[in-house]
Parts: C-alpha cells; structure tokens; sequence
C-alpha cells in the first residue's frame, strides 16, 4: 500500500514519512525481512530516493528507533511527575517499561540484537536515549531513598538493571514469537519485589 504519492516535499517531510512507513513495514515483515525497496514503493518514491536520504537499510533502521525512543521519552517524563507516591511511580515507570515492548516487539528485537551487541553502541544516540529512558526509573529510585521510603543501603544503578533485566527475561519468548507474556503480572511483580525488598521500616504498598 503506497502511504503518498510521491509528490515533491521539504527534505524534513520526506525523511518523516519514510521513517513513518518504514515503521509499519518493518511491524509487518519483521528487520529480517525489511527492505528499502518496499518502503520507496509504499511512498511512491524511487529506491534511490530512499538512499539519498539514508545511505544503508541500517542507517533507516536506527532512524526509526531513534525516532521510537523519542516518542517514548516524550511520554513518559510528564506521566511519571503525575503519580502520587513512590509505589505508583515505581509501578508507573516499571509498567511503561513493559507495555513498550509489548507495543513494539520488532524494534525492541532489533535493538537488542542488532544494536546492542556493536562493538561503537556507546557512541550511538540510541545509546544515549536509552540511557535517558532508564535514567528516569534510576531518578525514581533514587528520589525513593532520599524521601527515605527505600534504604540507602543498595546501589540504585543495581536495581535499575534488576528492573530492566527482569522485564527482558520475561518478554524474550514473546519477543522471539514463541510465547506470550502478561503485562500486569510482569509489572506487579516485579514493582513488588523491588518495593518490599527496598522498603524501609514504616513504608508500606498504598491499599
């Protein structure tokens, strides 16, 4: 299905909308599968227009996660301000966590096997949007302690990445596409666990 007509556009509205159709083509075909072609024929465009704006399939790909990763930044900082206590902002950010990677498991693949694992990952700006994604969960945490709802007695970065790497564990067969996940389950566990074991003397979960 072809997403415009390939009528003449600002080089800003051009990149758009190939990141915007290649977004949904890469839903459908999976990173495996996608192809440059595919996105110049959805927008009525030459391949080699497609390549004028992003050199390699790759440099299209990390585009589009780039473009992800903001959307998802954008959201989450307001949401998390709006909770009323450590808990509920716990369980909000843990919660968001989880339904991206419901919402988008193709991207969510590719970054983890694709991107993560380059050698230059550090350098990258999904790098650094990533460390801002979790930056937030670590600013939760850390506001925890300093309330003096969570002891002080467990590095936050460390709970981070029992955060994170718990939520990875659960939804990599998801992921794969060999099996499901709940996304309550995953989220009140985890935010159980990391609340109860954190918690100090007098703090409790809100009934």
């Amino acid at each position: 299905m072809t997403t415009r007509s390939g009528a003449r556009l600002r080089p800003d509205e051009r990149m758009a909308e190939l990141v915007a159709a290649s977004r949904i083509l890469l839903a459908e075909v999976g990173y495996e599968r996608f192809l440059p072609a595919e996105v110049a024929q959805r927008c009525g465009v030459s391949e080699a227009t497609v390549y004028r704006y992003f050199p390699t399939r790759r440099a299209l790909l990390v585009r589009v996660a780039e473009t992800w990763f903001d959307e998802i930044l954008d959201a989450l900082d307001p949401g998390v301000m709006q909770q009323e206590n450590t808990f509920e902002r716990l369980r909000y950010v843990i919660r968001y966590a989880v339904e991206v990677v419901r919402r988008e498991p193709t991207l969510t693949r590719y970054i983890f096997n694709e991107l993560r694992p380059d050698p230059d990952f550090r350098s990258t700006t999904i790098y650094r949007l990533n460390r801002r994604f979790t930056g937030i969960v670590r600013q939760v945490l850390t506001e925890a302690v300093a309330r003096g709802d969570f002891r002080d007695d467990v590095d936050v970065e460390l709970l981070r990445d029992l955060i994170f790497g718990g939520i990875e564990h659960q939804a990599w067969a998801y992921l794969r596409g060999e099996g499901d996940f709940s996304i309550d389950r995953t989220t009140d566990g985890i935010t159980t666990v990391i609340f109860r074991g954190m918690a100090t003397d007098g703090t409790s979960i809100p009934s």
